[in-house]
């Protein structure tokens, strides 16, 4: 079916409602807009949903948040059903929260009455909560999956529906393969169940959720700190100003912070309330600079040490520090990461808490300076594809075999996790966590700043970069499908100054060396293109799996600051020129 008849079936089709017609009649005369609308199905991928929110195939809506759920309620059921086969009492139950944006609330409650329609109990929060307390709430509820309402730091006109697992984790091979095979079963609308919100409550499949999870999830990120002491001596000194941008992490963390003894720290007021319009920004990312103006302004008012930002799921972390009167330089993700896994590390060396079988775990598009700290304290290094949902998946595998210790993981997108408490990027800890290092330094008489010089001056200049090219629509997707392909079928020897050492092919599992020899990948597939280049360099390109646009990562190790970023340049250019 076309996408012209897909729009006049949802014209006439009974199962849509009237206020879902009108939307469709505005564009009636838009050739383009019915297209982009209904030229596919908003896929169901392996992280769940994301899109614009509207009426269509292609769209966020409650037709198509309905067909996920259900396609997921068939799912847990075999699932369950089977596991009652040997225990009788196993119960399904799923955990549901959602951020601050348009529709958020009103999906996560269409998702939990349709789940309740299949029998599946559901604990959803009384209002909005981040990303890493809806992973903590499968494993402290023991849950048999969790649903996360969120767009995360995309424009205001998106919303999305992330799926977790009963560990916590997204959901990962083969699950999730599972799962969309079950969603794309439902090939009508009219096959989605749903119940009344008494109707649920009287058969006790309907919760409501918040302060014994909110208690317990604060209490367990305070167990992770490593200097109360230090926060105790420090905590009227440190400044710290913060911004939820409009979304969920407000609450928790001013209440962690206090809780640990900071005095002086200061939300952003413009900032603060959740709004679904995100009006002070063109876009709530953390990556952003445009999404520190207030912030920065602020900081440079009370004179702050750092300044942080959360995106509106709060599971990434944007980050500014003081590095003079009035001044403040920004962090990449990679940068607050691995001060952050420096920090970490010395400080359970220096209190004799490294485990033997320690590990860290990042991802092939983040700083190879990660390997340099894991060699210095003795830590192994695993390396996972982008998405900290393959993180998450690692963590599950230690678990299981009981082979290595989790003590840290992040991904160059602005995401990490300290601790086992989660199984996704944890923007509230890290908060915590870089507070309580800013407090550790002051101590010492250093910036932050000073510590991130120091330890590019312990294992050398390691810089990165990324740069994005957005194709949106049908002939954008097209596009970055043919550029995929071209690059693949016709890999590059040099880029810039740099020889191409070896190329790694994730989807189609080659490594091709320079001298020709062959090997597999052991990462699962993926279109993914790695470049490993000479001197200490390397590149890689993959379209987004969120956002219609192409992605080239670079990364480059130098003598000094100016030789990296030079190198960095030069690499970034060339990639330019690759990627035309």
């Amino acid at each position: 079916m076309g996408y012209k008849e897909k729009y006049n079936e949802w014209l006439n089709n009974p199962c849509f409602d009237e206020e879902t017609k009108n939307e469709l009649n505005s564009i009636a005369g838009d050739k383009k807009e019915i297209e982009d609308r209904f030229y596919k199905d908003l896929e169901f991928g392996t992280a769940g949903l994301r899109g614009i929110i509207g009426a269509g195939t292609n769209r966020m809506n409650k037709y198509t948040v309905g067909k996920a759920t259900q396609g997921l309620a068939n799912y847990i059921n075999k699932f369950i059903g089977e596991k009652r086969k040997s225990d009788p009492t196993v119960e399904a139950s799923v955990a549901i929260s959602y951020d601050s944006r348009h529709m958020s609330a009103e999906f996560s409650q269409l998702t939990a009455l349709c789940l309740n329609a299949n029998g599946i109990k559901t604990y959803r929060f009384e209002s909005l909560r981040p990303v890493p307390e809806l992973s903590f709430a499968v494993r402290y509820l023991k849950t048999t999956a969790g649903i996360m309402i969120t767009a995360s730091h995309n424009p205001p006109e998106y919303n999305g529906y992330k799926v977790y697992w009963s560990d916590g984790s997204q959901i990962a091979p083969p699950t999730d393969k599972e799962i969309i095979d079950e969603v794309n079963t439902i090939d009508d609308f009219s096959l989605i169940k749903s119940t009344t919100e008494e109707e649920a409550t009287k058969k006790g499949l309907y919760n409501i959720i918040g302060k014994e999870v909110d208690d317990a999830f604060i209490e367990t990120l305070k167990k992770e700190v490593l200097n109360p002491d230090v926060i105790k001596e420090q905590g009227e000194n440190v400044k710290i100003v913060y911004t939820p941008l409009h979304g969920a992490g407000n609450m928790p963390v001013q209440r962690v912070l206090k809780e640990l003894g900071f005095k002086n720290m200061y939300v952003v007021p413009e900032q603060e309330q959740p709004d679904g319009d995100f009006p002070t920004v063109d876009y709530p990312n953390p990556e952003a600079k445009e999404s520190f103006e207030l912030a920065l302004q602020l900081a440079k008012k009370v004179d702050a040490d750092i300044v942080m930002a959360n995106d509106p799921d709060a599971d990434r972390l944007g980050v500014y520090s003081k590095i003079g009167d009035g001044e403040y330089i920004s962090y990449t993700g990679n940068m607050s990461s691995l001060l952050l896994c420096e920090y970490e590390l010395s400080q359970r060396k220096e209190k004799g808490m490294l485990p033997a079988n320690g590990a860290i775990i990042t991802t092939i598009v983040s700083s190879d300076l990660t390997k340099a700290i894991g060699k210095e304290y003795g830590v192994r290094v695993f390396e996972t594809l982008t998405g900290f949902k393959w993180i998450g998946e690692k963590m599950r595998e230690f678990e299981r075999d009981n082979s290595y210790e989790f003590l840290f993981g992040f991904e160059e997108s602005y995401g990490n996790l300290i601790g086992t408490h989660a199984r996704d990027k944890d923007g509230i800890s890290a908060v915590m966590a870089l507070a309580e290092a800013t407090a550790y330094y002051k101590s010492k008489g250093i910036t932050l700043w000073e510590q991130m010089l120091n330890i590019y001056e312990k294992y050398g200049y390691y810089k990165e970069d990324q740069i994005s090219i957005w194709l949106k629509g049908v002939d954008g997707a097209a596009e970055i499908k043919e550029k995929m392909i071209r690059m693949r079928q016709n890999p590059p020897t040099k880029l810039g100054e740099y020889d191409v050492l070896e190329v790694r092919d994730y989807e189609n599992h080659t490594i091709t060396r320079k001298d020709g020899t062959l090997e597999k990948t052991t990462l699962p597939t993926s279109n993914v293109l790695y470049y490993e280049l000479n001197d200490n360099s390397w590149c890689c390109v993959r379209p987004s799996g969120t956002e219609p646009k192409i992605k080239f990562y670079m990364g480059v190790k130098g003598t000094s600051m100016e030789d990296a970023n030079k190198k960095l340049e030069g690499l970034t250019e060339a990639m330019k020129k690759y990627a035309e």
